[in-house]
């Protein structure tokens, strides 16, 4: 076997990753397919190239050397591809404004808002659970912007040179239960209150799986947790079979109860990723209005709003550099 570019982002993935199941998810393969070409790699290039364990997978001193050489090629590599994407849409007059996000109640308000504005920009729309997946694309230039979740204590991998803008520095996550579960008629839900409950999570959102267990282990309480997407988990939540994160601007419905967790022990920072400060503010403004505009109409979230940032600055969008 020859060796090629994508064996040397399958490297650079993996130690990236710490661990070849996370590493497959984020390449989007099998973590059997991504095992066998591993073994192939090291077949190739005459020995081991990572350590496997029960803590995950780790470079040999061969693999130290192996990805610390791919990595710049890798780099280029992208950098060429996002140029000739870039240079080939502009010549075709194809989408102006290609965008990314993990799910948000504040898109439809931020789509309308692009599309309306003086020039408009006609956006297309690529959803992915994974944040990492999403400024991956907007790195090699697949993506022109993302709007992305960073959950607290699980740090996104932001590829070099990306530019962020923080939308909001901390969010917290809330609780989603039937409507006639006892601990809905708190204002805020202890963890405590929750002991007992199975909890539902959907473990393709970087992060959050782990986010929750640390939580729920740190209050004493060793969790039940279901895999599952989140409409599935809000519908199982409503006839009381699970509880489930959500995010504070959830849509209120009336066989669910949102409420905050006392201590708001969950948290994410919201982002939108681009390559140019340029292309941050082709979209950023628009973005803060329609997600401000969405906080305002879920109850709970402007209760807790008023209630935690009185005397606080309102918040602004500010620039950070990968």
């Amino acid at each position: 076997m020859e060796l090629e570019v994508r064996h040397l982002r399958v490297l650079c993935a993996i130690a990236d990753a710490g661990s070849l199941h996370k590493a497959a998810r984020e390449l989007g393969m099998a973590q059997p397919s991504l095992s066998t070409q591993l073994r192939r790699i090291e077949q190739t290039l005459g020995g081991p190239l990572f350590t496997r364990g029960r803590t995950g997978s780790r470079p040999t001193p061969l693999g130290h050397i192996v990805v610390s050489r791919a990595r710049p090629l890798v780099a280029e590599l992208a950098a060429i591809v996002a140029e000739a994407r870039a240079a080939a849409a502009r010549a075709a007059g194809g989408p102006r404004l290609r965008i990314g996000a993990t799910a948000s109640r504040a898109l439809p308000g931020w789509l309308r808002r692009l599309r309306t504005r003086v020039p408009p920009a006609e956006p297309t729309l690529q959803m992915d659970a994974s944040a990492n997946s999403l400024l991956r694309m907007v790195a090699e230039g697949r993506l022109d912007l993302a709007f992305v979740h960073e959950v607290e204590g699980s740090p996104l991998r932001i590829p070099a040179g990306l530019c962020l803008r923080i939308l909001v520095e901390r969010e917290p996550q809330f609780v989603t239960l039937a409507a006639d579960h006892p601990a809905a008629k708190r204002h805020e839900v202890r963890l405590a209150d929750l002991a007992h409950d199975r909890w539902m999570i959907d473990s393709t959102v970087d992060g959050e799986w782990d986010a929750l267990c640390r939580v729920l282990r740190e209050s004493g309480i060793e969790p039940d947790l279901l895999h599952g997407d989140y409409l599935t988990a809000y519908s199982l939540a409503a006839i009381g079979e699970v509880v489930t994160v959500s995010q504070p601007t959830a849509r209120p419905r009336p066989d669910l109860a949102i409420r905050p967790l006392q201590g708001d022990p969950i948290g994410v920072r919201l982002l939108l990723a681009a390559r140019t400060p340029a292309e941050l503010d082709n979209g950023a403004a628009e973005l803060e209005e329609a997600y401000w505009e969405v906080a305002r109409q879920a109850p709970a979230y402007q209760e807790w709003l008023e209630r935690t940032a009185a005397g606080r600055p309102a918040p602004a969008l500010r620039v950070v550099r990968a």
